[in-house]
């Protein structure tokens, strides 16, 4: 089956310019959540009117719920569902486990596809989406075509890819930075795009967080051989004439057809300094890295007004097969197109011809006239009695009738009721609270504890430290981290290693590592990078069978403590966070590996430094200062409490420990979102 080709559409003027060139599908969001909140977007009326205009030329509508969402918002993003539902949508695509999960089971009917911002980077992540019962996966940009094609080989659910538009710069789901800068967070749709900013590396300026815009509309027919059921294009903040130029491009290619022309329009309207496509090839450097230059903008104002003719008609779709009848006692046109056939009567009653009878050539000739429609003439038949008149005006009529009673079958639809099955919210009854302690490196792992009831060390640790913290009676569990991609057969084994040398359970930070746990027969909890936001949230890692939770750190104070969960909850009160997590390395724009040392920095416009640390193909970059609220631990709400140790030496990590126990602040610290919930 050939892929679809999948349009962004911020507005209602860009999905009608994504139909009229030829998109298959077509994404949007409301206005409430959604992880383009700054995009034009559309309210209910606006999704009433955008929804049935695609299906009347057989696109199907993606409506995006992909935002983490609180427990004080669920109600008004399952109201945003359900209004999607209704409205005709073929789909919803969603970042939010807990969301996804009540969704499922109030509407059965309604397809959930996995959003990219759910991290899952690997065939282990993909079958326990299926479990889940998703219908689509929407796969990370950082994957190769070899990794591409051992997902799509190795499941059956359909895997949805980018093929054309903006690059991210961190793993989706796992940026931290607008929020920590400025409280807007890309994981609840406001991103302010910081890392598009001047950030030089280690005293060197540039800008090493800005990639350029991924293009594979030269690689579509790799994307198909890859089996890849779905093409999708970014921007949906971006103007309508961008829109029609992708879709057409990227319908050109996939038909066979290289259009060059359009591809250099294309590339006018939007780039940086070009496209890559080094994650696809694999080639992962420098070369990778654009900003939007004076020349990139002066053409985009060069091109756009040669974009507009793309979408200016409707696209004709539909074969239209008619049969005229004209008798005596009435003139009737049926017709056939989309699956349905309808059959008009004309209001206007035949009469005995004066001058001339209608001739089939002369009903012909006026139920072709479908220019500007979604259909086009096929097979026309007529069956007319002899001398017999009824006007051009008639036979209009009922060609407009007939196309008028199509489209109201196309939309006509009925849905099955709506379940009464919300997730009962089960508790746990608080207990002591703990100190657990995580690691970066094996290199930091403290000789004392501090009496934490558990450490969380690196996949790396050799099985003699785990024994030795193991025997002192902590509990020590392996990370397996975000970053996981093609990496699963070495996670699994080291794993594996660390439970025979005493490692009670592994703490991972995403879906995919779940998935490898519970295929290990290992317990697991859930960590950094899980994104746990609501208590549906908590309610479903619990049913996999987690053992504790950390809470995201975008959470305040208040709300962690208001959090639902059946098992114990943890958050972070040390450490410099990570703001990204990215597979192509930020420090690479400017140095080699050798000069790098594995201790360089990212340093922004006003001399703030941010530390780079590189571990199982992805870099880390981590605040420029630590979290610190361990000091005002009686207001937080949870069962444990971690110091997330990142840059820190041994000696430094075990000073930071005792401060812990005295209550003790460091010298430079950031509250993060301790009293402030991120927007």
């Amino acid at each position: 089956m050939r892929p679809e080709i999948l349009a962004p559409a911020g507005s209602y003027d860009s999905a009608v310019a994504a139909v009229r060139c030829g998109a298959d599908a077509v994404y949007m969001g409301g206005k409430g959540f959604n992880a383009r909140r700054n995009a034009e977007n559309f309210d209910d009326d606006a999704l009433e009117k955008a929804i049935p205009y695609c299906a009347l030329s057989g696109v199907k509508v993606y409506v995006t719920v992909n935002t983490l969402v609180s427990d004080d918002e669920i109600e008004s993003a399952v109201d945003e569902i359900r209004k999607a539902r209704a409205a005709g949508a073929g789909a919803i695509i969603i970042q939010d486990i807990g969301l996804a999960c009540i969704a499922g089971r109030l509407f059965p009917d309604l397809p959930l596809h996995a959003s990219t911002q759910m991290s899952v980077q690997s065939i282990y992540g993909i079958n326990l989406l299926s479990r889940l019962g998703y219908k689509r996966a929407v796969l990370p940009r950082e994957l190769s075509s070899d990794e591409i094609r051992f997902i799509t080989s190795h499941s059956d659910m359909p895997a949805e890819i980018f093929v054309h538009g903006a690059h991210c710069m961190c793993l989706s789901g796992q940026c931290l930075m607008s929020s920590t800068f400025g409280r807007r967070s890309g994981n609840r749709g406001l991103c302010a795009q910081p890392c598009r900013l001047p950030f030089g590396v280690n005293g060197k300026g540039g800008h090493a967080l800005s990639l350029k815009d991924l293009s594979l509309i030269g690689r579509i027919k790799e994307t198909e051989d890859a089996g890849v059921a779905s093409l999708k294009i970014e921007g949906r903040m971006k103007r309508p004439e961008y829109v029609a130029a992708a879709v057409t491009a990227c319908r050109n290619a996939l038909d066979g057809k290289r259009d060059t022309e359009t591809e250099k329009l294309l590339a006018g309207v939007f780039s940086r300094s070009g496209f890559t496509s080094g994650y696809f090839d694999g080639k992962i450097d420098g070369t990778m890295f654009g900003i939007r230059t004076k020349d990139d903008v002066e053409n985009a104002g060069e091109a756009l007004p040669s974009l507009t003719g793309l979408y200016e008609k409707e696209r004709a779709v539909y074969p239209l097969d008619m049969i005229f009848r004209l008798n005596s006692h009435e003139a009737s046109l049926t017709a056939s197109a989309a699956g349905h056939t309808v059959t008009a009567v004309s209001g206007e009653a035949p009469s005995p011809a004066v001058n001339r009878a209608v001739s089939a050539d002369d009903a012909v000739a006026r139920l072709s006239k479908l220019g500007g429609t979604r259909y086009f003439p096929s097979r026309i038949e007529c069956e007319i009695e002899d001398g017999l008149f009824i006007s051009a005006g008639a036979v209009n009529a009922l060609r407009r009738d007939a196309i008028a009673l199509i489209e109201k079958e196309i939309l006509s639809r009925s849905l099955p009721p709506e379940r009464d099955d919300m997730p009962a919210l089960i508790n746990h009854k608080r207990t002591e609270k703990q100190l657990h302690l995580r690691f970066f490196t094996p290199s930091q792992i403290a000789e004392d504890t501090g009496g934490a009831a558990r450490v969380i060390v690196p996949l790396e640790t050799d099985a003699e430290t785990v024994r030795r913290l193991a025997g002192k009676g902590v509990r020590v569990s392996a990370e397996i981290p975000v970053n996981f991609f093609s990496n699963g057969d070495y996670y699994k084994s080291r794993l594996l290693a660390l439970r025979e040398a005493g490692a009670g359970d592994a703490w991972c930070c995403g879906l995919d590592g779940i998935e490898l746990a519970r295929e290990c027969g290992v317990p697991f909890s859930c960590g950094f990078g899980m994104n746990i936001f609501n208590s549906y949230s908590a309610q479903l890692v619990s049913q996999l069978g987690a053992a504790d939770i950390l809470l995201s750190s975008e959470l305040s104070a208040a709300e962690c403590g208001r959090i639902i969960s059946p098992v114990p909850t943890g958050v972070a009160v040390y450490g410099r966070l990570p703001l990204m997590v990215t597979r192509a390395c930020p420090v690479k724009s400017r140095i080699t590996c050798s000069e790098c040392g594995g201790k360089s920095f990212l340093e922004d416009r006003l001399s703030v430094k941010f530390p780079v640390r590189c571990r199982n193909g992805c870099s880390f970059i981590f605040n420029s200062v630590p979290l610190c609220t361990y000091d005002k631990s009686d207001e937080i709400n949870a069962d444990y409490e971690l110091m997330y140790f990142t840059t820190e030496t041994r000696e430094e990590c075990e000073k930071l420990i005792l401060a812990y126990k005295k209550r003790e602040t460091p010298g430079e610290f950031t509250r993060g979102a301790f009293s402030k919930r991120v927007l």
